[in-house]
């Protein structure tokens, strides 16, 4: 089996060990007081990023997103007759959060192409995602692909 095969069964079999889920549950309070979009060092999972597309060179940035969990809250109507059914509940979102946290990325990082994204970890209040990025117009990125 390859490297990266082994991260990803390490990956899997961590999530099911509750001292780690504590450990990353601990570093997750860390995430909150970052902001919403960070961009990050390197990848927290080597495995999936490479799968996406990211090489550990210049050019390619990895991002990691804050998306608040839960359902797509609407405000009541305040003025005008009340309704019975006001139109509030039971909406669901026409996004799945992954999409959101890399429409917000690409809205911030403007200049850079989106490669993909995946799931780092959630608590209770948010989820978080690590978005690859690569910047099409970069020497290092130009060089490879002609």
């Amino acid at each position: 089996m390859s490297a990266y095969k082994y991260i990803n069964l390490t990956w899997r079999r961590i999530w099911k060990e509750d001292r780690y889920k504590r450990y990353l549950n601990y570093l997750r309070m860390r995430w909150r007081r970052e902001p919403a979009i960070n961009r990050i060092e390197r990848p927290s999972r080597l495995d999936r990023a490479r799968a996406l597309g990211y090489r550990a060179k210049q050019g390619y940035v990895v991002v990691r997103v804050r998306v608040s969990r839960g359902g797509l809250h609407k405000i009541p109507p305040k003025l005008g007759r009340r309704q019975k059914r006001m139109g509030i509940s039971k909406i669901k979102r026409q996004l799945s959060m992954q999409e959101i946290a890399e429409n917000r990325v690409k809205r911030k990082f403007k200049n850079l192409r989106v490669l993909g994204s995946y799931y780092v970890g959630e608590d209770g209040k948010y989820i978080w995602y690590e978005v690859i990025l690569r910047d099409e117009n970069h020497p290092a990125v130009k060089s490879v692909r002609s």
